[in-house]
């Protein structure tokens, strides 16, 4: 059976209370984490950035832009591990299978389809 191989991008916030020190353990924690289980890794860290709203009293935090390509299992495990995780505040992973897949499903419906007509 082939490996199904899709494009992620993972967006985390570590809390802005964190030093500078924790911060950057943190994001190479992650980073590492990624390195080792998908391809194609690149990382834009966005820095410090004013919350819209407190989230437990905090309201600033450090942004970080992971877009990788993995196998679909690796994203809950990333996401798992980010959730056990204390300092990070905020994490969202999308996928970009998803469009991929609804434009092959199109494709398949818009194909003509030949049916035979017969007379009742």
């Amino acid at each position: 059976m082939e490996k199904k191989i899709c494009s992620y991008e993972t967006l985390f916030a570590i809390s802005g209370n964190c030093s500078e020190e924790e911060y950057k353990a943190l994001c190479e924690k992650f980073v590492t984490l990624v390195n080792e289980n998908a391809s194609d890794v690149t990382v834009d860290e966005w820095g410090k950035k004013k919350l819209a709203y407190p989230i437990n009293y905090i309201t600033e935090g450090y942004y970080v832009l992971v877009t990788f390509k993995s196998e679909p299992s690796f994203p809950l495990e990333l996401e798992r591990v980010m959730g056990i995780t204390e300092g990070v505040i905020r994490y969202m992973t999308t996928t970009k299978c998803a469009v991929a897949a609804k434009a092959e499903a199109a494709e398949a419906v818009e194909a003509p389809v030949e049916v035979e007509a017969t007379e009742a």
